[in-house]
């Protein structure tokens, strides 16, 4: 008899989440901010000064928040 032990189903954060608020929308959105940034103006300097704060919400929601969730989770 072979036995299957149960394991529990892994924590996945973004089944909280709403579909505007998922990973494939965050790096949609913040891409389309940037290249947008980059088509209108045509400057780098004012496309950098764009991108880091979004690389920086980007960062936070797509690798730190999970994390902290999956932590206080277990």
């Amino acid at each position: 008899m072979i036995n299957k032990s149960v394991q529990p189903e892994k924590f996945n954060p973004w089944n909280y989440k709403p579909w505007w608020c998922q990973p494939w929308s965050i790096l949609l959105t913040g891409i389309t901010i940037i290249s947008s940034s980059w088509f209108i103006f045509g400057k780098v300097w004012l496309t950098v000064i764009i991108s880091i704060p979004i690389l920086t919400w980007m960062g936070f929601f797509l690798i730190i928040w999970p994390r902290l969730m999956a932590k206080l989770k277990m």
